[in-house]
């Protein structure tokens, strides 16, 4: 039913291909058996979901995705264009939603940095106002002020630069699987 060829140059991967065998009897394989919807609107079944996401596991930033479809005769041909529209209507659902999430982390991590600077403010620019400077113990209370500041804003700076990446890799990839080209190929018996 599934088939996976992923061509292959040196260490960086050009294109991905996805193919999937269509006929009268594996057309409904693709889809979940439960949902009444007419072909072009149905939801995916989870084995197809999980055939696609392990087949694009190791896509890179500049690979290409195709959809090869493998149809035996003419009238197999009439279901390969509502298997596409479910597939990107399915990635293009599950872009949005990655986009809805990483603007959630943004919006958070920006939130946590903004609360960790005006602790850090107020623990810098009053608490040292209200401390004597000539004794020793607050010189200790004052470093140890300084480490709270840098340990404070250590995760919200962590997080800002360096965990937006992974959400960007999944929009990418989402896109490029709602918008891959699909290429059927005739196999007449």
């Amino acid at each position: 039913m599934f088939k996976s060829k992923v061509s292959m140059s040196e260490t960086v991967l050009k294109s991905i291909s996805i193919f999937m065998t269509i006929d009268l009897k594996t057309i409904h394989e693709y889809f979940n058996v439960h949902d009444p919807a007419p072909i072009y609107k149905r939801q995916l079944s989870h084995q197809l979901e999980e055939y696609i996401n392990e087949s694009v596991i190791s896509a890179k930033r500049y690979s290409v995705i195709f959809y090869k479809l493998k149809c035996t005769n003419e009238i197999d041909k009439q279901y390969a264009e509502p298997l596409m529209y479910a597939i990107r209507r399915h990635f293009q659902a599950k872009k949005l939603v990655s986009i809805m999430e990483f603007e959630k982390f943004k919006r958070r991590s920006w939130m946590l940095l903004a609360m960790s600077l005006t602790v850090v403010i107020l623990s810098q620019g009053f608490l040292p106002l209200l401390l004597n400077h000539n004794d020793r113990i607050q010189a200790g209370i004052g470093n140890t002020l300084d480490i709270f500041s840098y340990v404070i804003l250590w995760r919200p700076i962590e997080r800002l630069l360096f965990y937006w990446n992974p959400h960007l890799k999944d929009i990418s990839l989402l896109n490029k699987l709602a918008t891959a080209e699909s290429i059927i190929i005739n196999n007449e018996k």
